[in-house]
């Protein structure tokens, strides 16, 4: 499962990526976190299966959660403690992709 990790400038969905594929590793479970800008996000979002953004982009959350229902792709905003935790994060978007019916 390919899971697009967005945060403002891109450097910070590197350390989001690397918990969540931490945690998955840990579990057995198959994901492949993208991160990524919130201006090179739009772009990648019909080639994901789930988006994750942090809170903290503001007003371009719309945009970005316009852009995933527009391609059918489950978009969740994270909050900015959570993106701390890889286990939040993993059981997060195991369960938008369950709610979408798109399975890893």
């Amino acid at each position: 499962m390919r899971v697009l990790i967005v945060c403002g400038a891109g450097a910070s969905s590197t350390f989001v990526a690397q918990r969540l594929r931490r945690a998955a590793a840990a579990r057995g479970v198959d994901v492949t976190p993208v991160p990524s800008s919130a201006a090179a996000a739009p772009n990648l979002i019909p080639d994901v299966d789930v988006v994750l953004a942090g809170a903290h982009l503001g007003g371009q959350v719309a945009v970005l959660g316009a852009a995933a229902a527009a391609a059918d792709v489950p978009f969740v905003v994270v909050a900015d403690a959570a993106r701390e935790d890889g286990d939040h994060l993993l059981d997060t978007t195991l369960a938008a992709a369950a709610a979408a019916g798109r399975t890893s």
